[in-house]
């Protein structure tokens, strides 16, 4: 069986499998070697996440991921009295979810990688046209998320992987060294562009490659064609199926 890795997240992480976005080319960099599962459920916080970890990460599983990205924050930013209020989640409450969140995992299993991802920056010009673009002149006129309080969830988050020890991208920081990230990176002010989801691939394969969890490293789950004498093929099978 081959092991596993998840994707947990909001929409960014739920929209990661459509055609080049960064799940679906960690799919392909881990073809035949690990199984990447999504588990992105948009629009959800960090406190509406916790009540799905006993179901999608069971405690008594004999076969735990080998690695699990947590990709929350971009909706528990959300600013009260806004049109997105009911995301909102406090900063502090949003650092000890994601603390739970960990806790959790390495309850399944001490040797899970875990990658804590932070939200990612917000172009606040961007939400504003999407948003006039979706509700016309009904579209508030303030903002329901800044750029500034994405960045105060996304220091609690790196802060916290510091705390406990795991490993965390910076996003939001990340995106920012970039000329013109606004466009570039984000599609509607939030979400990612081909661009934007090239950065976190990028991003996501170093620290895997940097926990030795490198794709060229792992051996695939049946042999390489390759190694497959035609008059003898029965070998290469037993050599690597035992």
């Amino acid at each position: 069986m081959r092991p596993q890795i998840v994707l947990f997240g909001d929409s960014i992480t739920e929209q990661s499998f459509r055609s080049g976005s960064w799940g679906a080319s960690l799919a392909d960099t881990y073809s035949r070697k690990a199984d990447v599962l999504v588990r992105g459920y948009g629009g959800y916080n960090t406190r509406w996440a916790l009540f799905l970890l006993h179901h999608l990460f069971p405690i008594d599983s004999t076969k735990p991921p080998v690695a699990v990205t947590i990709f929350f924050g971009a909706n528990d930013a959300a600013l009260k009295g806004r049109t997105s209020d009911r995301q909102h989640v406090p900063v502090e409450e949003y650092k000890e979810n994601l603390r739970k969140i960990v806790q959790h995992l390495k309850e399944c299993s001490p040797t899970i990688l875990i990658v804590l991802i932070t939200p990612p920056p917000i172009d606040e010009e961007g939400r504003k046209q999407y948003a006039k673009s979706v509700y016309g002149d009904k579209a508030m006129e303030l903002p329901e998320r800044t750029n500034e309080m994405a960045g105060v969830y996304a220091r609690q988050c790196v802060e916290l992987a510091k705390d406990l020890g795991i490993c965390s991208i910076d996003i939001w920081y990340k995106m920012q060294e970039t000329e013109g990230w606004q466009k570039k990176f984000l599609s509607d002010g939030l979400h990612l562009t081909p661009e934007g989801n090239a950065v976190v691939y990028q991003e996501v394969v170093r620290v895997f490659n940097d926990a030795q969890l490198s794709a060229e490293e792992m051996p695939y789950d049946f042999p390489h064609h390759s190694k497959i004498d035609g008059k003898n093929p029965e070998k290469a099978f037993k050599q690597q199926c035992v």
